[in-house]
């Protein structure tokens, strides 16, 4: 009996969770979260009339990236120089110049990196400042109707949460994703300039890196579209409840509420959870791939190592630059994940940004200047929605100055009309 009954309190635990869970798809489903544009280069696009008020810093930074991006290409080859010049000839003092060398190129990479991080992120910060002035000032102009359809926690996640997801990918992702595929080319030419045959026999791994990036890429931006939306859930969720505290614990749904919102909670948990392990799973596919090249470079260089057709510092080196070769990829797997998530956060900012302004001014509008007097109602009839009315047959003579609340019953509704 006792089984039974666990059995059954384990099914009906389960059938909630479900139903629960099948309530938020469905008011995610209605709600303007999965619409938009979808991230594609139109939402970079959008970007650029604020990239462009810094675009000295923005340049500075790209080209300090590009400066040691190509110094950090010399480390391997410097290496099997080292090696096949001077080790092999036991020529020390060679060697030491050589190791001077290496110091100062090392030292102007660190110079590089610090200064071009510096800077972008200092422009990175002031677009964002500018998109969040743009975006607020923007909500202040919608019209009412927008507020009586929107929830205000879905607007402040937009604001906060989705603005600091944007942060990342302004301050370092874009910029990092071009030095690593400019990292990448430059790798791919000095392996063909050193060995071509060792180059294509590396390059035999790629197909299998497409079909791991095209496979990864169907599932993730669902999960971070999912992700972003559930956050958003959750905080307007939390809002209207703390705004609304004094009406919830008037009705006496406190525990109802919080019933609601744990479902909330659990179902932006596992959201979070199936992004997490679509990000995790990329990273030790390269790694699996990456280890399969070098295994190939390995067993054939050392083979034509053994037939004097290859030396060992050339080796060496080409090893290296395998590493080298797939940590721009690393880099891009990471960097890709945090570009889908920022892309469908910026997709989430620029739904409001483009949303129209119902209530415009004519282009030859004139300034109303400051102006006094009463106001007088008569018969006026006045609702968000045509079919249901909250004013009915309103008469009310308000003096200049003076400021009237209109309470509705149970006294929970105040709006305050101030005449001057």
């Amino acid at each position: 009996m006792i089984k039974m009954k666990a059995k059954e309190d384990k099914a009906a635990s389960y059938a909630s969770y479900k139903r629960s869970h099948t309530w938020i798809e469905n008011s995610l489903a209605h709600s303007d979260e999965d619409e938009g544009l979808g991230f594609d280069w139109k939402l970079v696009s959008m970007f650029f009339p604020y990239i462009g008020k810094y675009k000295t810093p923005a340049i500075w930074s790209m080209v300090l990236m590009l400066v040691y991006t190509l110094l950090n290409l010399l480390n391997p080859l410097l290496i099997g120089i080292a090696i096949d010049n001077y080790i092999t000839h036991n020529d020390l003092v060679g060697l030491g110049g050589l190791s001077i060398v290496f110091l100062v190129v090392n030292i102007a990479m660190w110079q590089a990196q610090y200064w071009q991080v510096w800077s972008m992120s200092w422009a990175g910060q002031q677009i964002l400042f500018l998109l969040s002035a743009d975006m607020f000032t923007h909500l202040q102009r919608l019209s009412l109707s927008f507020y009586d359809h929107t929830q205000i926690g879905r607007v402040m996640s937009r604001l906060q949460s989705d603005i600091d997801v944007l942060e990342a990918m302004l301050s370092s992702g874009l910029l990092s994703m071009l030095g690593s595929v400019i990292s990448l080319v430059g790798i791919i030419v000095l392996m063909l300039i050193m060995s071509p045959l060792l180059a294509l026999l590396t390059f035999v791994v790629l197909p299998i890196m497409f079909i791991i990036a095209a496979f990864w890429q169907k599932h993730a931006q669902n999960s971070f579209r999912r992700t972003r939306a559930s956050i958003s859930l959750v905080n307007s969720t939390l809002q209207e409840n703390i705004s609304g505290m004094r009406v919830i614990q008037s009705l006496v749904r406190e525990d109802r509420n919080r019933s609601e919102f744990d479902d909330l909670n659990a179902y932006n948990r596992d959201t979070n959870l199936e992004s997490s392990k679509i990000a995790a799973l990329v990273l030790p596919l390269v790694e699996v791939v990456a280890a399969l090249a070098i295994c190939l470079a390995v067993v054939y260089g050392g083979y034509l190592v053994s037939k004097g057709q290859l030396l060992v510092g050339t080796l060496v080196a080409f090893v290296l630059y395998i590493n080298r070769f797939f940590d721009p990829i690393r880099d891009l797997s990471q960097q890709y994940t945090q570009l889908q998530r920022s892309g469908v956060a910026a997709e989430r900012i620029f739904q409001i940004l483009n949303m129209k302004v119902e209530v415009q001014d004519k282009p030859d509008a004139q300034e109303l200047p400051e102006i006094k007097g009463d106001v007088d109602f008569h018969d006026v009839v006045f609702g968000y929605n045509p079919e249901r009315p909250v004013l009915r047959g309103l008469n009310w003579h308000i003096q200049s100055g003076q400021t009237v609340a209109i309470v509705g019953q149970p006294a929970l509704v105040r709006v305050p009309l101030l005449v001057y």
